[in-house]
């Protein structure tokens, strides 16, 4: 099974990187070595396990995806979700954005399906942010978040496909 961990946000705001200090939990996690910052070493490849951080959803992602079994999203949001940690499954749909800048997941996962005719089961993780600074270090809230994201991210890569 090839797994492909994929983090985006903005680390310089704070808990909008989040998935950035999620995508290193994960590393840590399964041996894989940990970059200093994303923009040194990325992506990283460790076996059956590729990882992975982008400011935000592109196209050009969809290639990438095509090559896994499973894909594992990770995000921030900022309590539009009840749960402060939330793992969904990723449909393949194509939804319009009323910014240009902005992809779906579900829309990412449809590029791959149309492109490569293969659709891996995708996830989304999304981890609450609560402070969105001009800083690199997550607050105190959603830095306690990370491990029970892991937890998750964990819990789903047991369950059978």
């Amino acid at each position: 099974m090839k797994y492909l961990f994929l983090g985006y946000g903005n680390i310089d705001r704070q808990d909008d990187g989040v998935a950035w200090h999620l995508l290193c939990e994960m590393m840590r996690r399964l041996g894989a070595p940990v970059p200093a910052q994303p923009e040194d070493e990325m992506p990283v490849q460790y076996g059956d396990f590729a990882f992975d951080f982008h400011l935000q959803l592109t196209p050009e992602l969809a290639d990438d995806m095509d090559r896994y079994d499973r894909v594992c999203l990770m995000d921030a949001h900022t309590g539009n979700i009840p749960e402060e940690v939330h793992l969904e499954p990723v449909m393949a749909q194509y939804q319009s954005s009323p910014f240009t800048h902005h992809m779906t997941a579900g829309t990412l996962l449809s590029l791959c399906q149309v492109l490569h005719q293969h659709t891996p089961e995708t996830v989304l993780v999304s981890v609450r942010g609560y402070e969105f600074k001009f800083t690199r270090s997550l607050s105190a809230d959603t830095q306690a978040l990370i491990p029970v994201g892991a937890d998750r991210i964990q819990e789903w890569m047991n369950r059978p496909q």
